[in-house]
């Protein structure tokens, strides 16, 4: 068993639970929504990114692509809400862009956890 795959995946995969428990819930309210489970997708998010940078393979190079999206759509939707929250109010229109914009980073994550599924069954032992 190779140690590093296991911790490299342990992060992808909980980076993905993570973030699609931030993303379930109700569409209209971010009372469904934990704040401290966004910064918990965002520090896993961020911890799976740099496990990602060592490897230097073509998949390693769509594996990392898909993760910086990820931390992208994520950081940016923490950043709105705490700029509304403090600046501004929270009104549908930003509990929309938040939401959609960790919907995204799901969507991302999705794609990394397939592909790295699909490279491990690849591999030959």
């Amino acid at each position: 068993m190779n140690l590093d795959k296991v911790i490299s995946g342990f992060f992808i995969i909980l980076a993905m639970t993570l973030n699609f428990g931030f993303f379930y819930g109700d569409m209209d309210s971010l009372v469904s929504h934990s704040k401290y489970e966004l910064m918990a997708a965002i520090i896993v998010n961020l911890i799976a990114t740099t496990l990602k940078l060592g490897d230097k393979t073509q998949m390693g190079s769509v594996l990392l692509a898909t993760s910086l999206v990820a931390d992208i759509q994520l950081i940016a939707a923490a950043t709105i809400w705490t700029v509304a929250h403090y600046a501004y109010t929270v009104n549908l229109e930003i509990t929309g862009i938040v939401i959609s914009l960790s919907g995204g980073a799901l969507l991302a994550n999705l794609i990394s956890v397939a592909l790295y599924v699909g490279d491990t069954l690849k591999s030959k032992r």
